[in-house]
């Protein structure tokens, strides 16, 4: 191995349980951070005494999940791309893939919201907003869409910084950004008596300092952002977009399933889609380290990849799977036990009340299932197999949701909602984890076959036969 390699590829030695913690640790650090805020955010909203404000920001998350959904998937392409040829040992093509890949997630952002921003009345009235809610969560998007772009291409460079293995700058990029906004979202809703309007600014404030923060980590520090010409582009445009296209249509599948929920949840009045809002702020401040590890996991799989080292591959997906098992058992005992002052943090009463304890108490263990499927999930996008991502996510968020939901609302009503919610994760995870281990095998198989002169395809062959066409046991 030339000393270059080794010293950009640092995944390809060393204990991977010990890279899976630290990038995880370090990623969770500053997407927690982030999630925090969205959380304080809500609990600020809920200090000003009005059921329909709370609803109304959880409307307006559940939209702005969507646009976000999109920049994880391209960022999960970025950082796939530059981690391989990292891995390869070929700086100067990682560095132009990266490039790429920001000029690439600015464009299709930029489109989203001008897709987005018009229709937004539209848009709010499909998840069940009604009233003076539905313009309270209106008024909230039209100050804080149009800087998706910006921390979209910040998502994008946050990626860049974990596929070189700098999780510590990763980290600054949202820890700095989510700082900013903690101590914003005080002084312009309650200092400067702006309200929701105050909570929205705060977040474009701070949408702004992860970009900039991104970009000099990824540009300033590592030099790993470089315009590509026009020919070059074009190369690189189609082994992106058959990473970032299955990623997207992976990431969408999520939100769709959440707005489903909400609204079905939304029938039941403002008083549940405020108790569904806590939980949805509420998921990813105590799992944020199952959320990190999926971004986490997938460098660690790619540069191993691009340097072939399968029994790696295998480790590190042992490895992620075994720290999802103890922190997810460890953080549901957390919640069992706090969960009444959880509800009471937020001040909530009646249905709203009702509905916190039970995610707390019961739903929340499905995150074993649903952290094996985001596991699962990132070794499909960086293993070049991004289709099964789409096809497992999409089967979560709709088998998997769907009429689970429904009966649970029939016959439980919005904890029924709930309730089907979280078991519908269970059948998706376990399979997932399973094809992804066989997906492997795969690899390993193909390339003894025939060693490899390119980067893998995305659609790959079947993970349940070899490259000679044999069932794999």
């Amino acid at each position: 191995m030339s000393q270059t390699r080794a010293g950009e590829a640092k995944f390809l030695t060393g204990s991977t349980m010990g890279h899976v913690v630290t990038m995880t640790a370090t990623g969770s650090i500053g997407l927690v951070a982030i999630f925090i805020v969205d959380a304080l955010n809500l609990f600020y909203i809920s200090l000003l005494g009005q059921a329909e404000l709370a609803a109304a920001i959880g409307y307006a998350g559940t939209l702005m999940f969507f646009a976000i959904s999109v920049a994880i998937g391209m960022t999960i392409a970025a950082g796939a791309l530059v981690a391989r040829a990292l891995g390869a040992g070929d700086r100067e093509r990682a560095a132009r893939n990266g490039g790429a890949a920001l000029l690439f997630i600015g464009l299709a952002m930029t489109a989203l919201v001008a897709l987005i921003w018009p229709n937004l009345h539209f848009l709010t009235g499909l998840l069940g907003a009604r009233g003076e809610t539905q313009e309270i969560a209106v008024g909230f998007l039209q100050i804080v869409v149009p800087s998706t772009p910006a921390v979209a291409i910040g998502m994008g460079a946050s990626g860049i910084l974990r596929a070189v293995g700098d999780a510590r700058r990763a980290m600054y990029v949202t820890l700095i950004g989510g700082a900013m906004s903690a101590v914003l979202d005080p002084i312009f809703i309650f200092g400067l008596d702006l309200g929701v309007t105050g909570a929205a600014i705060a977040t474009v404030i701070s949408r702004t300092a992860i970009l900039v923060i991104g970009l000099h980590g990824a540009i300033v520090v590592h030099d790993l952002v470089r315009m590509p010409d026009a020919e070059t582009l074009a190369g690189i445009a189609r082994p992106f977009l058959m990473i970032a296209g299955p990623a997207v249509m992976t990431q969408l599948a999520t939100p769709v399933g959440n707005a489903y929920v909400t609204a079905q949840i939304a029938q039941f009045g403002d008083d549940a889609v405020a108790g569904w809002a806590v939980i949805g702020r509420l998921i990813p401040v105590a799992f944020g380290a199952v959320f990190a590890l999926s971004g986490a996991v997938g460098p660690i799989l790619a540069q191993n990849l691009g340097a072939q080292k399968y029994d790696r591959l295998r480790s590190a997906m042992r490895d992620a799977l075994i720290f999802t098992i103890i922190y997810v058992l460890a953080v549901c005992a957390v919640l069992a036990i706090f969960a009444e002052p959880i509800a009471d943090l937020f001040g909530a009463t009646g249905q709203a009340r009702d509905l916190i304890i039970f995610f707390c108490l019961f739903a929340a263990i499905s995150f074993l299932f649903n952290g094996g499927l985001f596991v699962a999930n990132a070794a499909f996008n960086n293993l070049g197999y991004a289709l099964y991502s789409t096809m497992f996510n999409w089967g979560r968020s709709t088998l998997g949701v769907i009429p689970f939901v429904w009966a649970g609302a029939q016959l439980y009503g919005a904890t029924g909602a709930i309730a089907g919610w979280a078991l519908g994760a269970v059948v998706f995870g376990i399979a997932s984890v399973i094809v992804c281990f066989r997906v492997i095998a795969t690899i390993e198989h193909r390339d003894d076959a025939e060693p490899p002169t390119g980067p893998l395809p995305p659609t790959a062959q079947s993970p349940f036969t070899s490259a000679k066409g044999a069932t794999l046991g």
